[in-house]
């Protein structure tokens, strides 16, 4: 008897590119359990995962519009002064939703951040590790607005741990709350192997423009005299894969999840921001790593916070880091060694028809 696939749409938000890369495993547990994923999104994050699903579909979404500020102190403002398309792509992704319930027969929807896309009459999950949005004095009302479209979903998943031992610390935990919460552990598309060192130094930058671009330009600069080897990924996502050498630096515009996984093994420490989707690649991977927060970022300004006082890994604001602050890695523990697996199939029983 021939079994039925069943489709599931996977829609991850177009904010940086952490939240599409930790879609990635999912989709492939959704295949090995015999279920077709369909992707959504917009943008980069959406070009991304064209190039790790080729054989997929792919549908696209309307856009957030979020943009940064050139100046971090403005980015909250600069928010606040797009919400009204961000819910105007909110109110249009839930009708777009709505009618792909119907003519693509979804038997589950997975939302990344995305705030319309679900469904009453389709299990609908939703996956953040932001149950508490900061945003300097207005968090309580950013988390209580999160709150509200979180429980229009079936299942809020918080890709941690609960108790005492977490990573995502405030941000994924509340002392009370009426929300449906699964932990379900790290999520990570990476696996650790064991290779031998090839890089002193991995850059790895992420993140929306133009912070990205400062960054990418600053670590040019102080990378001049360093003379130790770096691989340089950008983390900009284009038709064809580009590869530079200056000096000891290999720069790369962008790499596939495999060619990533390869050399974050090959390298002995990473340069990063410290988003959280990052925090768990890190942890996979058990590797030693700097990080530079995005400037007016709360959420990864908290987590860099949260990693130095737990004695996992230094950090450094944008403008004030300097390649000699390095040394600063071999002081720290780094990240402690996880080997609880995610229950997947437990996890997906939500979407098996009754």
């Amino acid at each position: 008897m021939k079994t039925i696939r069943k489709n599931i749409l996977i829609a991850p938000l177009n904010w940086g590119l952490g939240h599409a890369t930790r879609c990635i495993p999912l989709v492939h547990e959704l295949e090995k359990n015999n279920f077709t994923p369909i992707i959504a999104s917009d943008g980069a994050a959406l070009a991304l995962l064209k190039k790790e699903f080729p054989h997929l579909m792919h549908l696209e979404l309307p856009s957030y519009h979020i943009e940064y500020s050139t100046k971090a102190k403005n980015l909250k403002w600069e928010l606040l002064k797009n919400s009204p398309k961000t819910i105007s792509a909110i109110i249009s992704e839930k009708k777009i939703v709505k009618e792909w319930c119907t003519k693509l027969g979804l038997c589950g929807i997975i939302s990344d951040n995305r705030l319309g896309v679900y469904n009453i009459n389709v299990p609908s999950v939703i996956i953040t590790h932001q149950l508490r949005v900061l945003s300097g004095r207005t968090t309580w009302i950013s988390s209580k607005i999160h709150h509200y479209f979180i429980k229009k979903f079936t299942e809020c998943w918080v890709p941690d741990y609960g108790g005492n031992f977490n990573f995502s610390g405030k941000l994924g935990h509340l002392k009370d709350s009426k929300l449906n919460i699964q932990y379900i552990g790290t999520l990570s598309r990476l696996e650790k192997l064991s290779l031998p060192i090839q890089y002193d130094l991995m850059v790895l930058l992420s993140g929306p423009e133009p912070q990205r671009t400062f960054l990418e330009e600053k670590l040019l600069k102080e990378l001049k005299n360093y003379e130790q080897k770096v691989i340089f990924i950008k983390g900009i996502i284009e038709q064809e894969q580009k590869k530079e050498v200056l000096d000891t630096v290999t720069i790369y515009n962008f790499m596939t999840s495999k060619e990533l996984e390869i050399v974050m093994n090959q390298s002995d420490k990473i340069l990063c921001r410290s988003g959280y989707t990052t925090i768990m690649d890190l942890i996979k991977l058990r590797k030693k790593a700097f990080f530079i927060p995005t400037p007016g970022q709360f959420e990864q300004e908290y987590l860099a916070k949260k990693m130095k006082q737990s004695g996992i890994l230094p950090y450094a604001k944008q403008d004030s880091f300097n390649i000699e602050m390095l040394k600063e890695v071999e002081m720290y523990k780094g990240f402690p060694t996880i080997s609880k697996p995610i229950h997947w199939k437990n996890l997906f029983n939500l979407f098996e028809s009754e």
